[in-house]
This record gives C-alpha cells, sequence and structure tokens, in this order.
C-alpha cells in the first residue's frame, strides 16, 4: 500500500475496478463469477445494444466490468506490475489518455471481430500500457541499451504469456488485446519523443474511435449474425 501512495492513478484504478467487482458480486449474489446477462444489464459491452440501441457509454463501463474473480485478479495483477512503470515514465494525463484510449478502441475491435458476444474488462487498456512502455523504451533505445535489452525480453514474455491465456481461454478477447497494444505503442513511441503530442495524439484516436464506430453502425446487421 505504501508503494502504491507513489503511483495514485494506479492505485485509483485499482480500486475502482475492485470496488465495482465488489459492488455487482454483492448486487448479483455471485462472488466466484458473473453471469452474462448481469454483466450486460450492469454495463458490458454487448454489440446489438451498443450499435442498435446507441449505447456507446458501454465502451467505457466495460472497462471496469469483470467475468469472474480470476479474471479480475489476472487483470489487477498485470496492471499493478504494468501501471507503476507506466505512470513513472508518463504524465499523468498522458497515463489517462493512453489508457482510456487503448480501452476505447480495443473494446471497438472487440465489437468489430464478436458482434454479439458479451465483452468486459481491462485488458485492452493494460495491454495499451504494455505497449506505451514498448514505445517508451523503444524511443529511448539508445540512450539506455540496456534497459531496452532487458525490458524488451520481460515485455515479450508477458505479452506471450498472456496471449497464449487469451487463445487458450475462449472467454479472454485477443482482439481487445491487440488493439490496446497498437493503440498504446503508437501513443507511448510518440510521447516519449515529444510529450506536447498528447492533444494531437489523444484527437486522433478519438477520430479513430469515432471511425471504427461508424464502421460498426454501417455494416453491422444483426439478422445475419444470428
Amino acid at each position: 500500500m505504501i508503494a502504491l501512495r507513489r503511483y495514485p492513478l494506479t492505485a485509483t484504478l485499482l480500486l475502482l475496478n475492485g470496488l465495482i467487482y465488489l459492488i455487482v458480486a454483492l448486487w448479483s449474489g455471485s462472488l466466484i463469477d458473473m453471469a452474462p446477462k448481469v454483466l450486460v444489464e450492469v454495463g458490458a459491452l454487448f454489440g446489438p445494444f451498443v450499435v442498435l440501441g446507441d449505447e456507446w457509454w458501454r465502451l467505457l463501463s466495460a472497462m471496469f466490468l469483470h467475468g469472474g474473480m480470476t479474471h479480475l485478479l489476472m487483470n489487477l495483477f498485470s496492471l499493478y506490475l504494468i501501471g507503476r512503470g507506466a505512470e513513472s515514465y508518463f504524465s499523468r494525463s498522458a497515463y489517462l489518455s493512453l489508457y482510456l484510449s487503448s480501452g476505447v478502441i480495443g473494446g471497438l475491435v472487440s465489437l468489430l471481430m464478436h458482434p454479439v458476444s458479451v465483452g468486459v474488462g481491462a485488458s485492452g487498456a493494460i495491454f495499451g500500457l504494455f505497449g506505451a512502455l514498448a514505445g517508451f523504451f523503444l524511443a529511448h533505445r539508445e540512450q539506455i541499451a540496456e534497459h531496452t535489452r532487458a525490458f524488451m525480453k520481460d515485455f515479450a514474455l508477458l505479452i506471450g504469456l498472456n496471449l497464449v491465456i487469451g487463445f487458450a481461454i475462449p472467454a479472454v478477447d485477443v482482439s481487445a488485446h491487440m488493439g490496446g497494444l497498437i493503440v498504446g505503442g503508437i501513443g507511448g513511441y510518440l510521447l516519449s519523443r515529444n510529450p506536447k503530442w498528447l492533444l494531437p495524439y489523444s484527437v486522433v484516436m478519438l477520430c479513430v474511435a469515432w471511425m471504427l464506430g461508424a464502421y460498426s453502425v454501417a455494416h453491422y446487421d444483426l439478422h445475419a449474425l444470428l
């Protein structure tokens, strides 16, 4: 807990995810696993509601919901490990932009790939922080060559393990992971080269999210999917 005082954003996100899970668990009467119906009722990503019902707010709410205790603990542990590093190397505003952009765009990619599935979890946003740190070390690879090589080895291992878990467990959405990873990687590299690019980066990511949403609306055919 003392260590987390140095990382208020990461601590706040950890607390929010845990608290929201506890509230939903008490409301649903189940602490270990969450039924898909319950998740949809409290804000999970679900294509028909998002695209046809115009409930785009679910792209944000789904980032703070989890399908079960194992899912929650895996994400909290990953966020604890990677969030502290991201908060050390990026400003608070950059951290939030990277986290939210990765989570939202990761959710939209998931929606495109799995238009009638129930989607929850902070994985897309967390993978965005993974990518952001990779971008940081890539941008400064000449100045901190030894640290960069060590990080890249750990980075490859963590990404590999998460992808293996994602492919092994059907409920885990790898497409959201990859979407978040790419968004975070681009942002991490650009903001490491010049922090003043935060506003342009955030605006571009907002435009990308809008375009993905518009594409989803234009090509969503519920009857063909069922």
